[in-house]
């Protein structure tokens, strides 16, 4: 993996927490919006809209410099906007990016894994 695939996907995934956490706290200020006097939505609003735009560029370079498949490119985009999507989008490029590391480490070595 070349450092501009690295990068993009670090992008992704330093942007993907703090989505997922906005979209949470937007939900929260929906919700007290409609049950007291504490309208914080349109702020929150506004934040969570910075995250999710910025996902989306970060998602679309990492898809286009990693070459991902149609699905797993899809996978990404879809945790985008669930609830709960960013964190696991978060874990799984960690693991991706893991795993990158070690491949390269191997290939650098000589070690070919059967």
């Amino acid at each position: 993996m070349d450092i501009k695939t690295a990068s993009s996907l670090h992008r992704l995934r330093l942007v993907s927490a703090p989505e997922a956490v906005s979209f949470l706290l937007l939900l929260v200020c929906s919700v007290l919006k409609r049950t007291t006097d504490f309208n914080a939505v349109p702020v929150m609003g506004a934040i969570h809209g910075i995250l999710f735009v910025l996902y989306v560029l970060f998602w679309l370079d990492a898809w286009n410099r990693t070459k991902w498949s149609f699905g797993t490119a899809a996978l990404y985009f879809l945790l985008s906007v669930l609830p709960l999507g960013g964190f696991f989008a978060e874990r799984k490029l960690k693991r991706e990016a893991e795993a990158a590391v070690l491949a390269s480490r191997a290939r650098r070595e000589g070690v070919v894994n059967a």
